[in-house]
């Protein structure tokens, strides 16, 4: 059980966009909040298709998608927010900027709101120092495709009361996820091993060693994993993978975590992943993953 009834999500990318539609599939209040009002009205396209696919695929009843649409509210307005008892951001990985969203939520936001960041690499206690509510603040990592996966990374900051933490856990369980409790330290559980082998994974492929479709093949056939290395790298996009590089290397001087040079020739080239049509492999199509 719950007392968090309405769900704010800060950011409106693959992650953003994701966790609003786990939230608002599990019956929550949610309000998409972003500060571009073209990509809000894309993320709810990208909403209404991926919910569209799963009614034809059976996997949800017919009619379903718009019950749970009704729940999704895009704003350009972050006093929208004001009346949510939890907040996820999903911005990109900039401590200030992650600091600057949190500054003003706790300007707007009754004592009672729990923050939380979906961040994957830097530490939610220094998140949580700038937000003005370190206490009521922690950690949920979503695991990317957010709408398909279930696991969530829930970490504590130093001052996260375990008040705070229980109705973040419990918020979590509610919307259909399954989250494990890790120590708040760089890269948590699933970045610490993934941003280095997707970096060893990038140097095969300017190496030569392989094409990309070889070695997500080969992951996949052999070990069994749903989604190929590099076909996640395009989900995730070369931007952000190029961010999550320099927060992980500077945190822990890993030489395996260092941007590979092919990932900033992509970037200046324009081939960021799926968000821009083209990444390691080719899409002719903007939609969201499983629609």
């Amino acid at each position: 059980m719950t007392d968090i009834k309405t769900i704010g999500v800060v950011g409106c990318g693959t992650m953003g966009t994701g966790i609003a539609i786990v939230a608002a599939r599990a019956g929550f209040k949610t309000r998409l909040y972003d500060t571009h009002a073209t990509a809000l009205e894309q993320a709810y396209k990208q909403a209404a298709a991926f919910l569209g696919k799963s009614v034809a695929r059976g996997k949800l009843p017919e009619g379903k998608d718009q019950e749970i649409l009704a729940n999704m509210h895009i704003t350009t307005d972050l006093v929208q927010l004001s009346d949510c008892d939890l907040i996820i951001e999903a911005v990109f990985e900039d401590l200030q900027v992650k600091h600057d969203i949190f500054s003003q939520l706790n300007k707007i936001c009754p004592e009672h709101t729990i923050f939380a960041s979906n961040t994957s690499t830097i530490a939610i206690t220094d998140i949580a120092g700038g937000s003005g509510r370190d206490d009521r603040f922690v950690g949920m990592h979503f695991c990317l495709p957010a709408q398909l996966m279930k696991l969530v990374e829930m970490s504590a900051g130093i001052k996260t009361s375990e008040q705070t933490f229980n109705r973040a856990w419990a918020a979590c369980e509610a919307m259909g996820q399954k989250p494990v409790r890790t120590k708040d330290t760089p890269g948590f559980i699933l970045n610490y091993f993934l941003i280095p082998w997707h970096n060893d994974v990038i140097n095969m492929v300017d190496q030569g060693v392989a094409d990309p479709s070889d070695i997500d093949l080969a992951v996949k056939t052999a070990l069994g994993y749903p989604l190929g290395p590099l076909e996640l790298l395009d989900m995730v996009g070369m931007d952000t993978q190029r961010l999550l590089c320099e927060a992980m290397h500077g945190l822990t001087h890993e030489p395996r975590a260092a941007c590979p040079p092919l990932v900033k020739r992509m970037i200046s080239a324009g081939l960021l992943g799926r968000k821009s049509g083209q990444g390691f492999y080719r899409y002719d199509e903007n939609k969201i993953f499983g629609a």
